[in-house]
């Protein structure tokens, strides 16, 4: 991302954003192991259906999930699995700024004595 545009960082707000719903994470948490409805995404997360639902819908429409009519259900499945990279990715990050926490205490431990 060289000298990128207002517009181009607004989209990647736009896209931050929607990842920064905790119940959203886990609604694509709950879909990482496949395709699944409404119904299945609420015994997973324990979040309710208006609530699973409404996620949903922001989700499918930033293009992250995509959803599938089979008769009187809708699917719904990971559209753009690069999200589980990204994850992947903050996490690790996450990993080594607690390690070097837990290190820093742990020197200050050792000065204190």
């Amino acid at each position: 991302m060289l000298n990128p545009t207002p517009q181009a960082l607004t989209s990647v707000a736009e896209y931050f954003k929607i990842l920064s719903e905790v119940s959203r994470l886990q609604v694509l948490c709950s879909l990482q192991s496949g395709t699944k409805n409404v119904t299945e995404i609420m015994e997973i997360t324990g979040l309710g259906q208006a609530n699973v639902s409404k996620h949903l819908k922001i989700l499918a429409q930033a293009g992250m999930v995509s959803r599938n009519p089979q008769g009187t259900s809708v699917f719904y499945e990971i559209a753009d699995s690069a999200l589980f990279k990204i994850c992947d990715l903050v996490c690790d990050r996450l990993a080594i700024r607690l390690q070097e926490q837990t290190q820093q205490l742990a020197d200050l431990h050792t000065l204190h004595k």
